[in-house]
């Protein structure tokens, strides 16, 4: 009876240890988020001119009604993404470059992956996103302007630098959205321009020789809604708590990714920091809110 009771501890603390080393297991080498500016999750879900995304996200995983933070604005959205933590903890609430202010006091997704040896950089569209590199964390940092541009920077750099983890940020679908409102035919035009981008890179990704070791994450910050001007113009806005504001994309593509599988559990914008750690093996830390999105993965 005594043996018996040591063989069934032994089995139990055997499986505790074998969970805890699939945890941080890699379950890719290469990691890439890509964040389209104020893309709403519905108003992508609908559109004619994002083919390659559409592709994406039957091949894939898809939520079109994940959530962002609230107030939903770019930058203070940004950090709960790439830090797995809400304003409440990053302290992030302000919406421009404040070179006084400084970089993020909590660690990102890319200080915690380069503490473990990998490669990290940010391609972005927006010169405030330089509060989020943390000085050592990203090993190149370039703003590039408009999608396009973005998606040639990386293309460029990608068949030599092969980083293990990656985010590119597209600002075009904000700025006509601010710009001309949401719908114009100005915003429509940045819908395709952001998609053709997202070719590029998936097109880098496989010329480079990565698709099978890599997982491409598609989501967005916020979405946006059209107000009149008291010019009588049409321009989109954000920052509520309104759906059309909050609900964004979640597309997980690549490697041990369920292909045209629905995720029907709720994903929040911090899941993508936890998700992007989970897949390459990095630790998780406790003070996360987010959790790894394992349901749209393979077993």
């Amino acid at each position: 009876m005594k043996n018996r009771m040591w063989k069934v501890v032994l089995l139990t603390v055997l499986s505790c240890v074998m969970a805890l080393s699939a945890s941080a297991h890699p379950k890719a080498k290469h990691v890439f988020i890509i964040s389209f500016d104020q893309g709403g999750g519905p108003d992508i879900e609908n559109s004619t001119n994002m083919p390659t995304f559409h592709e994406m996200a039957k091949d894939g995983a898809h939520d079109w009604h994940a959530f962002t933070i609230v107030p939903s604005i770019t930058l203070p959205s940004h950090t709960s993404m790439l830090t797995g933590v809400g304003i409440q903890k990053h302290q992030i609430d302000w919406n421009d470059y404040r070179p006084d202010m400084g970089v993020v006091k909590v660690p990102t997704i890319f200080s915690l992956a380069h503490a473990q040896g990998l490669s990290t950089a940010m391609y972005v569209g927006k010169e405030k996103f330089k509060h989020l590199n943390i000085p050592g964390s990203v090993d190149h940092f370039e703003i590039s302007g408009n999608a396009l541009q973005v998606a040639a920077a990386f293309a460029r750099d990608l068949p030599k630098e092969k980083y293990d983890l990656c985010f590119l940020h597209f600002a075009d679908i904000d700025s006509a959205g601010h710009g001309y409102g949401l719908h114009s035919p100005e915003w429509l035009q940045a819908l395709a321009d952001t998609d053709a981008a997202l070719n590029i890179i998936k097109g880098a990704v496989i010329k480079s020789g990565l698709e099978k070791n890599s997982v491409i994450i598609l989501t967005a910050d916020h979405g946006g809604h059209n107000y009149t001007t008291s010019d009588l113009k049409t321009k989109g806005t954000h920052g509520s708590s309104k759906p059309a504001d909050v609900e964004i994309p979640w597309v997980a593509w690549g490697h041990g990714v369920k292909k045209n599988y629905f995720i029907d559990n709720a994903v929040v914008t911090y899941d993508t920091s936890a998700t992007a750690l989970w897949l390459l093996g990095v630790k998780i830390p406790h003070s996360f809110w987010g959790r790894p999105v394992t349901s749209a993965f393979k077993e």
